[in-house]
């Protein structure tokens, strides 16, 4: 499908989505974050996509929110905003494939969220990070639902009042990130990245992404409860029984990357 701030581009088994909005630093407007939902929930149900990588154009990754969109709106209209902009945050881990964000440069307030929200992360060392409500009129309350998350409490507190920006480097010791690279090797280590972290069953992945994001929001007795049944079931049958006979079997496995 065509998107008129989007590219969604197919390369084997890696879909690359770009935000393609230099000129307004790739924000998040109303339709940015719809036509974002949309590529990501249809690629999700591909079944033979095994990552995403979620890039953007320009010096800057997402300065966060249309400011000019939000002034113009009242109440409603910007709960509406704010509730499109949850539901493509959320598709980021519900879809079942692995989620990489190239972040190229400045990741700020909703952009911030947006590139905690994957998966996984790999940032230039030009990137930088920032929910800077803290120092003006208005908090960063549903970006730091995806950043504090990642950070730890204190380093959450930190970032969300002072609306202060950390470089790649502080991200990467924060917890933030997963990887600073060069500049000029971000795309190359990106997609070098999730093809590293998309080997094996497809099906296997999506499972375990499903299940490892549910078990760590539950007490530890409930989180073993689930992960035991999703385990039991999963290595009954298809991939998940062919790992073992593999092994024992002294042969490559052969995935069908389905139950």
């Amino acid at each position: 499908m065509e998107y008129e701030h989007l590219r969604c581009e197919c390369d084997g088994e890696q879909v690359t989505i770009t935000l393609d909005r230099p000129e307004r630093r790739n924000c998040l407007s109303t339709e940015v974050l719809r036509e974002l939902d949309h590529a990501l929930r249809s690629t999700g149900g591909q079944d033979d996509v095994a990552g995403i990588v979620l890039a953007a154009t320009g010096s800057v990754f997402s300065a966060g929110h249309d400011l000019a969109e939000m002034a113009r709106m009242d109440e409603d209209e910007l709960r509406v905003l704010f509730e499109t902009c949850t539901s493509a945050m959320t598709a980021l881990s519900d879809v079942p494939q692995v989620v990489v964000a190239q972040v190229q440069g400045l990741a700020t307030a909703a952009g911030a969220q947006l590139a905690a929200s994957c998966d996984l992360i790999v940032a230039s060392e030009a990137a930088g990070f920032s929910t800077p409500g803290g120092k003006g009129g208005l908090f960063c309350h549903t970006p730091m639902v995806a950043v504090a998350r990642q950070v730890g409490r204190k380093r959450a507190v930190e970032l969300a009042f002072t609306g202060g920006e950390i470089d790649a480097t502080t991200a990467l010791d924060w917890g933030l990130v997963n990887r600073v690279v060069p500049a000029a090797e971000l795309e190359a280590a990106t997609r070098a990245f999730l093809g590293y972290a998309t080997r094996g069953s497809r099906h296997a992945k999506g499972l375990g992404k499903q299940t490892l994001y549910a078990q760590l929001d539950l007490p530890v007795g409930d989180a073993y409860e689930l992960a035991v049944d999703v385990m039991a079931r999963a290595a009954a049958k298809g991939d998940g029984a062919e790992w073992p006979r593999a092994f024992v079997e002294k042969r490559p496995p052969e995935w069908t990357h389905t139950e």
